[in-house]
């Protein structure tokens, strides 16, 4: 598979992640959740995941739409390349060392989901840094 291929792939993925946003409201329970905080924390994180989900979902639409132009080598693939590897790799990160193991340790499913987001991005670290790699050298 070629690495345009993959890049699409992790395109369409972060897309449907990014998508999948619209649901984590009702499958989290925030509104219950967050009830007793006051109204600006409560708006100010509705409004951040807002933007979370939008910036995936335009990150994934880049790589679905203009794989060809990310592995151009120019200043600006290089540069586009370089942010989805650092915000991808703190994510990476995050998922080890700011979730707790007590959120998903003993809950087969939270434990899975565990896994698969680990799974999921190192991918996508992987495809970036590799695109990032091939458009360096040349």
């Amino acid at each position: 598979m070629t690495l345009y291929a993959h890049l699409q792939i992790v395109g369409v993925l972060l897309v449907l992640l990014g998508l999948s946003h619209a649901f984590f409201n009702r499958y989290f329970g925030w509104q219950q959740e967050l009830a007793s905080v006051s109204l600006l924390t409560r708006k100010i994180f509705f409004v951040h995941t807002f933007f979370i989900a939008l910036g995936v979902v335009l990150g994934g639409a880049v790589s679905v739409l203009y794989a060809g132009a990310l592995l151009h080598p120019d200043t600006l693939s290089r540069a586009v390349l370089a942010g989805m590897v650092a915000f991808w790799f703190c994510r990476l990160l995050a998922q080890f060392f700011v979730y707790d193991s007590a959120i998903w340790r003993g809950d087969r499913f939270r434990t899975c989901m565990h896994v698969a987001f680990a799974i999921l991005w190192c991918s996508v670290t992987v495809t970036y840094g590799v695109a990032l790699s091939s458009v360096w050298s040349r």
